[in-house]
């Protein structure tokens, strides 16, 4: 079937969209950070200064005035509404972009890399949405805007039908489930990140530039349970995931594995990701060595969604790139 352009262009422009509304959160979050510092600090004040008694409850012809929030839980409140929208939008991208091409939207590097940043932003909603996580969505839309950015840029492809070899139902299949777990870990990488800022700035000692940037995180137990969550989540996705691409690639190719580049970094990193529960669960690494075999499954991850698709050549060289 022709491809639909004035549906691909509403896609790409809910897309843009997406990216924009999620600037403007960012700014709001980095306002509500900025709001929580000044807070504290006339905090400190009052107590140094010694704040005035509060006037007697039930004086006739006095109204007792209910305390507002605190501007910076008021900024993580539109900010998180915010986000919702741009939430809304992006997945709108990816519908639309399946109907204008007639096929699942995940045909190419563009719209791999949509799905999965979007997986990582419904997760956010979910794991992130309580007042304590709202800092931590700085750090995650960092990311998450680069890699939208790069989709749009450098990964961009026109929306067109797919090359023969992915013309297979294994396509919604296998990538999805892929993609779905890559955006998972993204939320778990930089939560152990944090985590290990957490654990050179502890609550209450922090110091310096780094000291300042994680004054407003939650503690380091949170962030390290936060990452081992999210992880038990997305390993099972990507090992099925994996398992499932063997089996597509036996109808396809003819052999359940062959070593292709694609094939053995993908193992690799599900191997490392598997090193991080059991180091998660083990007596003397639970703490910053799991921390730093987290980080590096998440680098791997990257590295097998960037270098692999992009310089090395392989049977999965489905990128799209123009």
């Amino acid at each position: 079937m022709p491809i639909d352009e004035t549906i691909a262009g509403y896609s790409d422009l809910a897309f843009e969209s997406a990216w924009a509304v999620y600037l403007i959160a960012f700014v709001l979050l980095i306002w509500q950070y900025a709001g929580a510092r000044s807070q504290q600090v006339q905090a400190r004040e009052l107590v140094g200064a010694g704040a005035a008694a509060p006037p007697a409850a039930g004086v006739p012809g006095r109204i007792i005035e209910q305390p507002r929030k605190p501007l910076s839980e008021r900024l993580g409140n539109m900010a998180y509404a915010v986000l919702v929208v741009g939430v809304v939008l992006h997945v709108s991208a990816i519908v639309l972009r399946g109907f204008a091409t007639h096929r699942f939207p995940l045909g190419n590097m563009y719209e791999f890399v949509t799905m999965a940043t979007a997986a990582a932003m419904i997760v956010g909603l979910v794991f992130l949405r309580g007042q304590r996580y709202r800092a931590m969505w700085v750090f995650l839309l960092v990311p998450v805007m680069v890699l939208m950015f790069l989709a749009a840029t450098v990964l961009y492809a026109d929306a067109a039908p797919v090359v023969p070899a992915l013309r297979s139902y294994w396509l919604p299949i296998h990538v999805t489930i892929v993609s779905t777990g890559s955006g998972i870990f993204l939320v778990s990488g930089i939560a152990s990140l944090l985590f290990l800022l957490r654990l050179r700035q502890p609550e209450g000692e922090e110091r310096g530039r780094l000291g300042a940037i994680a004054r407003r995180l939650p503690d380091a137990r949170t962030l390290d349970r936060l990452a081992y969550k999210t992880t038990i989540i997305g390993f099972p996705l990507f090992g099925a995931g994996v398992i499932l691409g063997a089996i597509w690639a036996e109808a396809a190719w003819g052999r359940f594995w062959g070593w292709d580049p694609k094939e053995t970094m993908s193992f690799i990193t599900w191997v490392v990701y598997a090193a991080y529960l059991h180091a998660r669960a083990t007596s003397g690494w639970r703490d910053t060595r799991a921390a730093w075999i987290n980080v590096a499954g998440f680098t791997a991850m990257l590295f097998n969604l960037f270098i692999i698709n992009m310089v090395v050549s392989g049977l999965h060289s489905y990128a799209g790139l123009n």
